[in-house]
């Protein structure tokens, strides 16, 4: 689980440096995408062990 949330932390990070620098509005882009990824990953795992 820690992974799935420094995964998360990172996706964040790569989201918001995107949209700070207009020129890498791509990088926001693909931040979001693995976000909402690692996101839907992590519940799902979190369901599989229940």
């Amino acid at each position: 689980m820690g992974l799935i949330v420094g995964l998360l932390v990172l996706w964040l990070i790569v989201a918001v440096i995107g949209f700070t620098v207009k020129s890498l509005l791509w990088l926001a882009v693909i931040g979001i995408v693995l976000f909402v990824a690692t996101g839907i990953v992590g519940a799902v795992r979190r369901r599989a062990v229940r």
